[in-house]
């Protein structure tokens, strides 16, 4: 295990060097390209979960249900997985969970078309759920690692803004091509195809990501202080940004599943995933420039403006009546999610204590597909009784939630600076 590394602020030529090599260099060309696949199949899970339920069993709500049923397996055991990557390291975790997960997913396509009972599949649901990997809160956890320990002091607070526009991109981005990914699979071959790939894509990425070399970073997380305690976790600013994130993760799920209901009206149900991609095409370049705006547009601000953005854009989704319209809100609404989601995932990663970086961030990530999952199996139940005009007003809602978090995160903020 790497216990100690390298002090940039040591007098060595070595240590120089090193505190001078871009971040990529430092965790490896091959990092990036494992960490994003490796995440895919989390965003998979929710919506390849719904997808073959739907069409398996004929029931948007029994679909929604199931979707739910994988949130909340995520959002009780995401948060103890991250905490056992605190205390044994990534690599310890990651493999027996990883594996766990893809035999599950290889399983659930069996479940679904066989003679089990909706409760069995539920159950099976919310096993996956409960073993899915985290990769991305541990993505974050190592390059922060990476940062506060290998770079020089002077270039610390700008390359973790960077990374955290990338790694926010890459999770919206692994969000939109999801559920794109299970569209194709969905419409070209069969909706069970795409929770098998899902399966087939942990073995091997996460598998890999797991055995990466800056699995062993985990423990540096910890540096040389104890661990805070666990209430830490409680503090209101560290809730109001659980809170906000949670209202993205609903704005997801009602979003796509009353699109699903939408596109049913229209006889084209499992293409639902191909409309909804167009929301990547504004989100992730936002994200990722989010690194270029200037300090003094402040995360809490980005977080307001653009969460009033996506809400002028549910809005107007409420109230689109072709599929046209529809993917054009789509492309709007995506303008709002990368930054928001960007400033989330940051004013995270400042405000968590001292030695559960892994663990805020799990509970971040979980509040995601928890949130996703929940307004999934709401809208579903919606959509199947009151029609895809009135699932459609969900997303709004959801919206609302981002932006009232957003102004509380202000005043909490505003009270302890003063």
């Amino acid at each position: 295990m790497l216990h100690t590394l390298p002090d940039p602020s040591a007098p060595s030529t070595g240590a120089t060097r090193s505190a001078d090599r871009s971040l990529v260099s430092l965790a490896g060309r091959w990092y990036f390209p494992i960490a994003f696949v490796a995440r895919l199949p989390f965003a998979m899970m929710v919506v390849g979960v719904l997808t073959l339920v739907v069409a398996a069993r004929d029931s948007v709500a029994l679909g929604g249900v199931n979707s739910a049923s994988v949130g909340i397996g995520a959002a009780v055991f995401g948060p103890l997985v991250g905490a056992a990557a605190d205390r044994f390291g990534q690599r310890r975790v990651l493999v027996p969970v990883g594996l766990v997960n893809a035999a599950l997913l290889g399983l659930f396509p069996l479940v679904v078309t066989g003679p089990a009972p909706d409760l069995a599949v539920l159950a099976t649901a919310f096993c996956i759920g409960a073993s899915a990997p985290q990769v991305a809160p541990m993505s974050r956890t190592r390059l922060v690692a990476i940062i506060r320990q290998r770079m020089a002091p002077a270039r610390r607070e700008q390359v973790t803004s960077g990374t955290m526009a990338y790694e926010s991109a890459a999770d919206e981005t692994v969000f939109i091509i999801g559920p794109f990914l299970v569209g194709i699979l969905a419409s070209a071959i069969a909706p069970w195809v795409a929770v098998a790939g899902a399966s087939l894509l942990t073995f091997v990425f996460v598998t890999a990501f797991a055995l990466h070399p800056t699995g062993r970073l985990a423990v540096g997380t910890r540096e040389d202080r104890p661990s805070a305690p666990a209430r830490e976790l409680l503090r209101p600013r560290l809730v109001v940004v659980v809170v906000g994130i949670l209202g993205v993760g609903l704005f997801f799920g009602s979003t796509l599943t009353s699109l699903t209901a939408f596109m049913e009206t229209h006889g084209e149900p499992a293409q639902a995933g191909l409309l909804y991609g167009l929301m990547g095409i504004g989100s992730a370049g936002l994200a990722l420039g989010s690194a270029a705006f200037p300090r003094g547009f402040a995360l809490g601000w980005r977080w307001l403006v653009f969460g009033v953005v996506l809400l002028g854009g549910a809005v107007a989704f409420s109230q689109a009546g072709s599929v046209l319209a529809v993917g054009v809100v789509l492309a709007v609404m995506g303008i709002g999610i990368g930054p928001t989601l960007v400033a989330q995932y940051s004013l995270g990663s400042d405000r968590a204590p001292i030695g559960r970086s892994a663990t805020t961030m799990t509970i971040l990530g979980s509040a995601v597909i928890v949130g996703q999952s929940v307004a999934a199996a709401v809208t579903g139940d919606v959509a199947e009784h009151h029609g895809a005009a009135v699932a459609m007003l969900l997303p709004a809602l959801a919206a609302a939630v981002v932006v009232l978090a957003a102004v509380v995160d202000l005043l909490l903020s505003r009270r302890a600076a003063a």
